[in-house]
């Protein structure tokens, strides 16, 4: 029996994890947001996606890590990079990056089996107002998000600090995806939904292990997925934005286990 199973379930299914197991979550975690740092340098007009994908696949490797999503339901990649309207689960190929375009890199490793999991966002060029607006509105979202973070919370007071924020912002929060537990396995129980109201939804307790990746769309919040059965898109064609942390419930609050090594989770590096 390993240590996963020996781990208690709460009566939602959510695994609680020993505190000892928080060092294999930060190891597995700040491998893949070095990698993350790392591509930074190779995003770039006249870029492609399929390149990026490559980088990322070998320092993966480089690194002593495997792909959690290589051969993950029959997915053949190191990443996903969503451009511009993609909203998740871009597949990397030949696409040329453009002056301008906005694009979420999500890369998830396994490190002595735990998973890390992480995804944020890069710009081509140079950064519109429009955009850096979003981004910003997004990646303040995640981090209201975490701070709710702490024993006696519940996971509705985080999806409910992060919507009044995107929605005071006259953006959207996308309902059709989900951050999600994990730990020894990629995905698991709870779904960490980026909405809801405060106070709802099973307590947060020390020894979980989840996502928090919240993704915001300029227009409206409806997505859909195209014929690759991977891509999902905005209906309306508006710009969309991701930013994700992997985290654990300590016994007074929170850790961050994907912080960035060279403080480039942003993507003006602030």
């Amino acid at each position: 029996m390993n240590r996963e199973e020996r781990g208690r379930l709460t009566r939602d299914g959510i695994r609680l994890f020993a505190p000892a197991d928080f060092e294999g979550m930060r190891v597995a975690g700040q491998v893949a947001a070095k990698i993350l740092d790392e591509v930074a340098e190779h995003v770039h007009v006249g870029q492609t996606t399929g390149a990026l994908d490559d980088f990322i696949r070998n320092r993966v490797t480089e690194l002593g890590a495997t792909s959690a999503t290589i051969g993950y339901k029959g997915y053949q990649h190191a990443s996903c990079i969503s451009v511009n309207h993609v909203v998740c689960h871009g597949i990397p190929g030949t696409k040329v990056l453009k002056e301008g375009d906005i694009l979420n890199i999500d890369v998830t490793v396994i490190v002595d089996g735990w998973y890390g999991d992480t995804s944020r966002m890069y710009v081509a060029g140079r950064l519109s107002r429009k955009s850096e607006r979003l981004l910003q509105v997004t990646h303040d979202s995640l981090m209201l998000g975490i701070e709710a973070v702490k024993p006696g919370n519940t996971f509705g007071d985080i999806g409910h600090a992060i919507q009044v924020f995107v929605e005071g912002h006259r953006m959207s929060v996308v309902r059709d995806f989900c951050g999600h537990g994990l730990g020894r396995v990629f995905h698991a129980p709870p779904n960490v939904l980026h909405y809801g109201r405060a106070g709802t939804g099973p307590k947060l307790e020390p020894g979980m292990f989840f996502t928090i990746e919240p993704m915001v769309n300029l227009g409206r919040p409806e997505t859909k997925v195209l014929s690759d059965d991977w891509t999902a898109v905005t209906r309306d064609k508006s710009l969309s934005a991701q930013f994700e942390h992997s985290v654990g419930v300590t016994e007074d609050g929170v850790e961050i286990f994907t912080l960035s090594p060279a403080r480039r989770f942003h993507p003006t590096y602030s």
